[in-house]
Order: structure tokens, then C-alpha cells, then sequence
């Protein structure tokens, strides 16, 4: 899977993501502090990874900030991404489930090695439901963000 990777800071857990990502054999590509000339404060580099995904070239995208907070924020200004803020495994799998979040963020600052590791394993295994209300949950998000 191609993972897109944002993170303002090449400190905490950053490198342990892109890491992580590359042993599962995800391709990462790389934004803001972990790229070399991309700008890398928080709105513009979590931009990037967003639109990697709704623009489809990345499956999914990672952004992180100190907070992980103003990374979701700008990720999901962008029609069509879903960033979910995850400090640990069960929300993950619920953003994946509930949500089809298709954008995880994560704090710099809160995030283990160990709860990294938690996090991406319930990420990946979790998928979208099928439930009726679930995807209807999801449609109207397009809706909200078609609205004038």
C-alpha cells in the first residue's frame, strides 16, 4: 500500500513511522520535516498527505504534529479525507470501521513506540463496514461538504 507521511517535526515518532510503515512493506511518501525542501509546518504538510489520498496517489495517508490535532485539522479541510486523531489501538480501529478514515493522525509528543505499533496494527486490520447505517453515516459527509 502507498502510505503518504507528514510530519512537522523530525522528532518523537516520526522516523518510527515511516519505519514501521517500510517494515510492513508500505511505500512512504514522505512530507514536510521528513522531505527534504518540502515545507514543514503542520497545515501545509498534513495538506499534502490529504491530498495524496483524495487525489489517489497514496491508498492512505499519516500526519503528525505535536498534538496530532492541527495535523487532522488541515488534513480534513480537504474534501474527501477523513483524518482521525488516535492516541491508541481502539479508536484506530474504530475510525477505520465507523468512520472509513482514510487519514490517521498522531501526536508527536503522546505516541509510543509500543502504542505506534498498537495503532497501525489495528488501522490495517480494520476496514470500512458494511452496515447500512454506517455508509449512509459516510455518504453524508460529501453531503455536508457539498453544502453552501
Amino acid at each position: 500500500m502507498r502510505i503518504a507521511v507528514a510530519a512537522d517535526e523530525r522528532t518523537g515518532i516520526a522516523d518510527a513511522v515511516v519505519e514501521e510503515l517500510r517494515r510492513r512493506g508500505h511505500d512512504a511518501v514522505l512530507h514536510g520535516a521528513l522531505a527534504d525542501g518540502d515545507r514543514d509546518d503542520w497545515a501545509w504538510c498534513a495538506e499534502a498527505a490529504a491530498r495524496d489520498v483524495v487525489e489517489g496517489r497514496a491508498d492512505q495517508a499519516v500526519v503528525c504534529c505535536w498534538t496530532g490535532t492541527g495535523a487532522s485539522i488541515a488534513a480534513n479541510k480537504v474534501p474527501g479525507a477523513r483524518a482521525a486523531l488516535c492516541a491508541d489501538a481502539p479508536t484506530a480501529a474504530g475510525a477505520r470501521k465507523w468512520n472509513d478514515a482514510n487519514v490517521l493522525a498522531l501526536s508527536l509528543r503522546a505516541t509510543s513506540a509500543a502504542e505506534l505499533e498498537e495503532i497501525l496494527d489495528a488501522w490495517f486490520a480494520a476496514g470500512p463496514s458494511t452496515e447500512p447505517d454506517d455508509a449512509a453515516n459516510i455518504a453524508h459527509l460529501a453531503d455536508i461538504e457539498s453544502a453552501p
